[in-house]
């Protein structure tokens, strides 16, 4: 990786002008799409197989009337009269006339109409009129929305002075969230925690204008596909929430790296190369961890939580390729501008690891906190803990009009109705069945709704009733409390346990639906996904992580720190949105349950941040100590050189997540409270204080991991250590040595049997040799470690000009390999090795063919190759020398009888 990713930084300083020129075309080209194609946001939610959804389903084909959203107008009397004073009830029929001519209006409830119950408070104070519309909450169009408003204007007017209209439900009960200058707020602070971390304007401009290009082009494919599938409006303020807070930080982690490397004096294409290498290799890692974590949202197979989930794991990504290729070729147009001046003289001459002094405090932090690991640990786990008992009180809920600020009219009317009617009526559930086998579906109907007004929790049945064509029949249940309580939750398990009565009884099978039961089943479903979705995260990233850090205890480490991070976060969520503490101050409109999604949410996103901090400060650690240092002085060298940038990257993080707590939007702010306090927590607390102290504590320990799963699992090399024995060997074997073959003490084992002894050699590109050995294993082994094919292989190895084994498969794509020694066709197989024109053939087993007609065919192959233009350089395996001769002329240089030979006969079987 580290390897790859320094030759695309290299890449990216070359063609500086291409690359920027390339984004800036997507960017326009993605952007044109979403204007052309977008079709908005929609807000519905669907809950495939469950009984709310089958049910609403249902209802579209055979009640229509009822399957669309609705919307509600009360009215209240002035002190003194009723509504059914004739000043009120005459203006309240005229408007009912009135609101039945507006467009995707299709039915109107009278609160007088003797079909219906409940429609007019006890004290006759107030009256509820009720506007059925033919379509979803999204479908309806904004000039039906203000027509109702204009009615309810209209009916104000003509009522006696002191009456109250206000008009709301369903159809208003939710804001597009949209963005304001709040938001940024975050974006200056990012702007000056960056000019404090790198004292240059410059430095910090462009991890800004990164992440915001990249927030840019995420933004337009969110709004493009559109076009598509349905997407929430919560979806791009998700996405832009952390592809902003990402971005900036993933483009600080490898400027950062860039200006320490130029201040030790490196060039500036050879700094960008090993920033993009080094710091690029934690980025990509900890982007992965991001969008593993965001794609697991699918785990709960809810419809618009996968889109979310897919959407900001698109940000994140663009976020991660921006940072890899649009960065460096940025830097390079920056040219020397960034190199730091000298601020501090070197450390004198003998010593080493002398931390400069604006890491003295960090120093000090790290010292402090590893002194008495012991103590550090039990400390902040008991501290963590305190603060996620909180937690066990976190209700959810889909949000209503409730969840509005004060001044809306929809948060207006449902505190009216509340008030005048009970808060049950801002939460009507719809039961639901077949009548079709019934003589007397009206009777049917009070039968079952009478059964249903017995139970605890039912306010009243305003309505029980067949369709016009008698064959499906709805009841309307109020309860007694509201929407997102415990006790409505409880009596839709209780009417749907009287399913089989119903069935038994009346031969109705019965189903639950609206609005409140949609969010009871959305909330059901949702912490039925929690556990199969965090072992699939954290399984998927524990691997992860073991892959980067070649170590057991990191990853578990790693682990429990993340939980001890989201139970604090969803500790604070509840504290504040539930129980009220700093409500008032951060605008919360209503204490209570929290979106149904949160804890998913929190969770994923919450795993993909803190092992992105984890990353980048234990990756430091783990460098300096696989670069020789002892265990406890390594965590203090690499937390010293990392923890400056960790503190400004989730200091940026916190603000930019902090920034979106003020938006009135009831999905997104205690997102934005839990991701703000989850981060502020896993970073100062678990990451900065907890993992060193880990650390301190297992000492060597903490890098210990069984050899076979060393040997199993395929190296990240987070820390460049190929690309360190890479660089070393840049100029190996001679400054301007050409050799397709270069190796000195090559060897390859299996588990404990050495199969090919130390062995040196050297071969001219477009040359022809033999590699001979008494055992043909040996030759095997040979050859496919010279192709890349054996990662096993040890020793110094440069095939091609890339070192082996760690550029394996660059060294596979330009190298080929056949054996001959079970071929029916022996110079086909070798003409299609030829075919793929590699620049280095291996061929296997040449002694295993017999056929003199084949050896001949064979050997004319090989003569045409030699003569070609472009040859390659040919290896030819044998345990026979002679059978390697007769076949073509080889390279005299190939028995010279010294160290560079390639006569393997002294290898043992």
């Amino acid at each position: 990786m580290s390897s790859f990713l320094y030759s695309l930084g290299r890449f990216a300083h070359r063609a500086r002008g291409l690359v920027v020129g390339i984004w800036v075309l997507l960017l326009a080209l993605i952007g044109a799409a979403a204007l052309l194609f977008g079709q908005g946001m929609d807000n519905s939610i669907s809950i495939p197989g469950t009984e709310s959804q089958n049910a609403l389903s249902s209802l579209e084909t055979t009640f229509p009337e009822v399957s669309g959203t609705s919307a509600q107008i009360i009215v209240v009397a002035p002190d003194g009269e009723t509504v059914t004073d004739a000043a009120l009830e005459q203006p309240i029929d005229d408007a009912v006339d009135d609101l039945k001519k507006i467009d995707q209006v299709d039915e109107v409830v009278s609160p007088y109409s003797s079909d219906v119950s409940g429609s007019i408070s006890d004290n006759e104070s107030a009256a509820l009129i009720t506007v059925q519309l033919d379509g979803s909450t999204f479908e309806i169009s904004d000039t039906t929305k203000q027509e109702l408003r204009d009615a309810a204007s209209d009916l104000h007017e003509n009522l006696p002075d002191g009456s109250t209209v206000s008009v709301g439900g369903e159809l208003f009960s939710q804001n597009m969230p949209t963005i304001g200058i709040l938001e940024g707020v975050g974006v200056v602070v990012a702007l000056a925690v960056l000019i404090l971390t790198f004292g240059s304007l410059l430095a910090a401009g462009l991890p800004l204008l990164t992440a915001l290009f990249g927030v840019g082009i995420s933004m337009a494919l969110i709004f493009a596909a559109t076009a598509v599938t349905s997407i929430t409006s919560t979806t791009p303020m998700l996405a832009l929430m952390l592809g902003l807070a990402v971005g900036i930080d993933y483009a600080l982690f490898i400027i950062s790296r860039h200006r320490d490397q130029l201040r030790d004096g490196l060039s500036v294409p050879e700094s960008i190369a090993r920033s993009v290498a080094t710091a690029g290799s934690a980025v990509v890692f900890a982007g992965l961890t991001v969008v593993i974590a965001l794609l697991g949202l699918s785990v709960a197979g809810i419809p618009f939580l996968t889109v979310m989930g897919v959407a900001a794991a698109l940000g994140v990504g663009i976020a991660v390729l921006v940072s890899l290729t649009l960065l460096p070729a940025l830097l390079a147009f920056s040219g020397e501008r960034l190199r730091p001046k000298a601020k501090r003289a070197k450390a004198a001459k003998g010593t080493t690891d002398a931390a400069p002094a604006q890491n003295r405090f960090f120093l000090g932090w790290v010292r402090a906190v590893t002194k008495h690991p012991i103590v550090t640990i039990t400390a902040v786990i008991a501290v963590l803990g305190v603060a996620s008992v909180p937690a066990l009180g976190l209700r959810l809920a889909l949000p209503d009009a409730g969840g509005l600020p004060e001044d809306n009219s929809a948060r207006q009317t449902y505190d009216l109705v509340s008030e005048h009617f009970g808060e049950g009526y801002n939460g009507m559930l719809i039961v639901t069945g077949s009548i079709i086998t019934s003589t007397d579906p009206l009777g049917l109907m009070d039968d079952i709704a009478d059964e249903i007004t017995q139970l605890d929790g039912v306010a009243a049945v305003p309505l029980a009733t067949p369709n016009r064509s008698a064959d499906t029949g709805i009841i309307q249940v109020v309860p007694e409390h509201g929407p997102d309580s415990d006790q409505t939750k409880q009596l839709v398990h209780d009417i749907r346990a009287l399913h089989d009565h119903f069935l038994d009884e009346y031969d109705v099978d019965l189903s639950v639906t609206g609005f409140t039961a949609v969010g009871i089943d959305v909330s059901t479903k949702l912490g039925q996904a929690l556990l199969p979705f965090g072992i699939l995260v954290v399984g998927l990233s524990l691997v992860l992580l073991t892959m980067v850090f070649r170590s057991i205890a990191v990853p578990i480490k790693a682990t429990l720190g993340y939980l001890l991070s989201v139970g604090a976060s969803f500790g604070a969520v509840t504290l504040v949105f539930g129980d009220g503490v700093l409500a008032d101050a951060i605008g919360v409109a209503r204490t209570g349950p929290v979106i149904s999604f949160l804890p998913i949410i929190l969770m994923g996103v919450l795993f993909g941040l803190a092992m992105d901090y984890e990353v980048f400060l234990v990756s430091r650690i783990r460098e300096d100590y696989v670069h020789g240092k002892n265990a406890r002085r390594a965590v203090e060298t690499g937390f010293v050189s990392s923890a400056k940038v960790v503190t400004a990257a989730a200091v940026i993080m916190i603000s930019v997540f902090a920034a979106f707590i003020p938006m009135e939007d009831v999905n997104i702010k205690p997102i934005a409270v839990g991701l703000a306090v989850g981060v502020f927590v896993d970073a100062f607390l678990v990451r900065m204080t907890l993992v060193p102290a880990v650390l301190a504590l297992l000492g060597d320990k903490a890098w210990w991991m069984p050899r076979w799963l060393d040997r199993a699992l395929p190296s990240f090399d987070v820390e460049g250590e190929a690309l360190e024995h890479e660089l070393q060997l840049a100029e190996w074997p001679a400054p301007d040595a050409d050799f397709a073959v270069a190796a000195d003490d090559m060897s390859v084992t299996a588990g404990s049997e050495t199969i090919l002894r130390p062995t040196s050699l050297r071969v001219a590109p477009a040359t022809t040799h033999a590699l001979v050995a008494d055992s043909a294993r040996a030759v095997t082994a040979a050859l496919m470690a010279l192709t890349g094919r054996v990662p096993q292989a040890t020793g110094t190895i440069k095939v091609l000009g890339l070192v082996l084994p760690s550029r394996g498969p660059a060294v596979r794509r330009r190298t080929g390999y056949v054996s001959l020694a079970a071929s029916v066709n022996p110079v086909d197989d070798v003409r299609a090795a030829l075919a793929e024109r590699p620049q280095l053939l291996a061929i296997d087993g040449v002694d295993h063919v017999a056929n003199p007609a084949d050896r001949a065919g064979l050997g004319t192959l090989l003569d045409e190759v030699a003569t070609s233009s472009g040859r390659p350089a040919i290896l030819i395996g044998c345990t026979n020398l002679v059978a390697a001769r007769d076949l073509t002329p080889l390279d005299d240089e190939t028995f010279a009888g010294d160290t560079k030979t390639l006569l393997l006969s002294e290898v043992s079987a």
